[in-house]
């Protein structure tokens, strides 16, 4: 939840009259400072995930919050578009530990039939986060500055070091253990991930279902204020409100999906349905940018992004988890999240260059439908088990296929 307010703070900042002119900043200008988070949370997505398959979660996780959090209040500092395109991209560089390490730490403690429930608590911060960070960035921006604002929500995130130490167990490893780890994750090298269909559509779906999420994060309040005519602080409300929706949504179907699975049903068909269902939900955005009314927008907006929570859980759960490898965990989360970093830089630049071709969000909205679409015909065709990656076997040099993650009732 502190990453990604932190991480999407700014777009309250980019629909800022205040800011804008601080900055001098063109509608291009907007979008390249709402991506520059995400290329650098990209490019290191692999590297983190190679450093918690080795070397465990709690101090790189400490090490990257800490550096993260102290960045974020620092963009409040600047005063030039260099020196803030600087401290956004040391945040999405911190940032990137997040992912990787989340992934390797529920792979490690959860069965199954728990990993929905637990990913869907996961999701819940994830998505909560802007529904918090919105309507508060806007709050402070109003009543103080931009400035103030990321000074306060960059240092507050700080408190959540104090539990982390506390109640999280040092994994670490000594010499023997780090032997033994980087023996277990070279049994699924990353030529096996790359050759992988499953890999390769979890990608397809990360990018499409990412690229609308950090389209809200990102341009959501300006497209509120510049052409549906809201207030900043309203703005901030009805984008805090659709993220209230994806968070519900998506604990929702990670506890339906992992009753499911319980009762027998195959885990792969499970997650799957929830996900066409929510990309083919999501696509009703494209009625938000014909209404007629602001009425009408505000509810496609809501419903579109809450109908889309429904991918957020069993995606994370398909593509991350169960049709990967335990061993493999950090490093396949690792190439997944470069596809959902890149989502998020597309996102920002694309929009902002399809606003200023097109002089409204119609075509924002148009390429929003477009990969929505195409991430519903990526689940259906590619997730399939047979389709996992490999794991090498040492003892007889040949592979083995991924074991059927089937949950079963007890007996």
């Amino acid at each position: 939840m502190i990453a990604w307010t932190d991480r999407t703070s700014m777009s309250a900042a980019i629909a800022d009259p205040r800011f804008i002119q601080d900055f001098t900043l063109t509608h291009v200008q907007r979008g390249w400072i709402g991506s520059s988070v995400f290329w650098a949370y990209g490019v290191l997505q692999l590297p983190m995930g190679w450093l918690v398959d080795r070397y465990g979660v709690k101090w790189p996780y400490a090490v990257c919050f800490f550096l993260w959090c102290v960045a974020a209040a620092a963009t409040g500092l600047v005063d030039s578009l260099g020196a803030l395109v600087v401290v956004r991209v040391v945040i999405g560089a911190a940032e990137a530990v997040v992912v990787p390490a989340t992934y390797r730490y529920i792979a490690n403690r959860f069965e199954e039939a728990q990993k929905g429930s637990a990913l869907a608590i996961y999701a819940i911060g994830g998505k909560m986060g802007p529904a918090l960070g919105a309507p508060l960035a806007a709050w402070l921006i109003a009543g103080t500055s931009w400035n103030v604002m990321f000074i306060v929500t960059g240092l507050a995130g700080l408190v959540w070091l104090m539990p982390w130490f506390m109640l999280v167990r040092n994994d670490f490893p000594d010499r023997a253990e780090l032997a033994k780890r980087t023996h277990y994750a070279a049994t699924v090298p990353l030529r096996n991930l790359l050759v992988s269909p499953v890999v390769w559509g979890g990608l397809i779906t990360n990018f499409c279902y990412a690229y609308f999420a950090f389209f809200c994060m990102t341009w959501m309040p300006a497209y509120l204020v510049e052409q549906r005519g809201l207030s900043l602080n309203q703005a901030g409300f009805y984008t805090a409100l659709s993220f209230c929706g994806v968070a519900i949504a998506a604990g929702l179907s990670g506890w339906a999906a992992d009753r499911l699975i319980l009762r027998g049903h195959d885990a792969v068909t499970v997650r799957k349905s929830f996900m066409v269902v929510g990309f083919t939900g999501g696509m009703t955005a494209l009625f938000g940018a014909y209404a007629s009314t602001v009425s009408m927008a505000l509810f496609w907006n809501v419903l579109s992004l809450t109908l889309v929570g429904l991918v957020t859980t069993n995606n994370l759960a398909l593509v991350k988890l169960t049709l990967i490898p335990k061993q493999a965990t950090g490093l396949n989360t690792g190439l997944q999240q470069v596809a959902t970093s890149l989502a998020g830089g597309v996102s920002a630049s694309l929009s902002g260059w399809l606003l200023h071709i097109g002089h409204s969000y119609t075509l924002p909205m148009v390429a929003i439908f477009v990969f929505l679409f195409l991430g519903a015909v990526s689940t259906l065709v590619l997730m399939r088990r047979e389709w996992a990656p490999k794991i090498n076997d040492p003892d007889v040099g040949g592979a083995v296929a991924v074991p059927h993650p089937i949950a079963r009732t007890p007996g």
